[in-house]
């Protein structure tokens, strides 16, 4: 697999790079449910709370989001586009994946365009009801020539987990 390791100078992709932003009912209900029941260890299809220093302040950031695990090894998925948690994923190159008091620690690698179709195939495959909107009707049934063709605009991170950790502060 073609992989390309996090930017650690944090730069940003192109100002015209993909972000969907939530909502507020996304914001203030969904993402708030969905981090409270997994930090209290509940799994929402995967879901985990991740942790990762931002890029400028180097304090830790949370939000949830859906483990994949495709053929052993684990991948975080950025259905929204390039959002801050991308950006902060690149310039940290790691970062920590919390359910309930389980902290796990992990270092990530930036997955390239090229290879991102299978990926994608089997992150919509799982959660295409919840993200489906996001990337402009291409689903788990697309061909990988249309896979490709949003691939840019949905960041892939393969992480390694390094070991568990206290919870950050």
């Amino acid at each position: 697999m073609s992989a390309q390791p996090a930017d650690p100078t944090g730069s940003s992709p192109s100002p015209a790079a993909h972000v969907m932003r939530p909502g507020w009912f996304t914001v203030n209900v969904l993402n708030r449910l969905v981090a409270w029941t997994t930090r209290r260890g509940i799994s929402v299809w995967g879901s985990r709370v991740l942790a990762v220093r931002g890029r400028k302040s180097g304090e830790w950031r949370r939000t949830p989001v859906n483990l994949l695990t495709v053929d052993g090894a684990q991948y975080l998925v950025a259905p929204r586009g390039h959002v801050q948690w991308t950006r902060n994923m690149r310039a940290a190159g790691g970062g920590q994946l919390h359910l309930g008091r389980h902290v796990q620690e992990f270092t990530a690698v930036e997955v390239a365009d090229d290879a991102k179709p299978a990926l994608l195939r089997a992150y919509l495959k799982r959660w295409k009801a919840e993200v489906g909107i996001f990337f402009d009707g291409v689903g788990p049934d697309s061909s990988d020539a249309e896979l490709r063709a949003v691939a840019p605009k949905h960041p892939v991170f393969r992480i390694t987990t390094t070991g568990s950790a206290a919870p950050a502060a």
